[in-house]
């Protein structure tokens, strides 16, 4: 898949574009964020409200970045990389619209969360998913993640991936 990088925006294969956060992206990414939530089970939580009211301190300081995925001028999917070391970067909020998940569009913005991650000098990638979520497990391990162990985190089983970005 190739990849133009025009500004700040970041295109991605077929009709999908990828862009930065913007500040009036906000309640559209709040929305897109609990509805995966609750489409596996889990309740909106005053925590990650939180955290997306304050996405410029979570995500776009310190090594970090915030992607939106768009169909025209509609937000479809979202997805940021959260700097956990020098060297670590962890995927956080990967969302696609329900209407639109069998596109391949999760593909096209872990794709693009893997490059900003490489582009900002990081050398290994992790995240968590829910042990449930098998569409999401199969995603990160043909996208080269290997799990690295299962756990809980609160009510919720966990499995735990890491990426070597080296060899990317």
């Amino acid at each position: 898949m190739g990849y133009d990088i025009p500004g700040k925006n970041l295109k991605v294969a077929n009709t999908l574009i990828m862009r930065q956060y913007q500040k009036e992206d906000l309640a559209t990414v709040k929305t897109l964020h609990f509805a995966g939530v609750q489409q596996f089970g889990g309740q909106p939580d005053v925590r990650y409200d939180e955290d997306l009211d304050n996405i410029e301190k979570n995500y776009l300081n310190n090594g970090g970045d915030f992607l939106v995925g768009l169909l025209g001028d509609e937000i479809v999917a979202i997805g940021a990389i959260k700097r956990v070391s020098t060297i670590k970067s962890e995927i956080k909020r990967i969302r696609v619209r329900k209407d639109v998940q069998r596109k391949g569009y999760a593909d096209s913005i872990l794709l693009m969360l893997i490059k900003r991650a490489i582009e900002l000098g990081y050398s290994e990638l992790c995240l968590d998913t829910l042990a449930q979520n098998i569409p999401a497990q199969r995603l990160f391990e043909k996208h080269g993640f290997k799990e690295k162990y299962r756990g809980k985190i609160g009510l919720y089983n966990m499995v735990f991936y890491e990426k070597n970005l080296k060899n990317s």
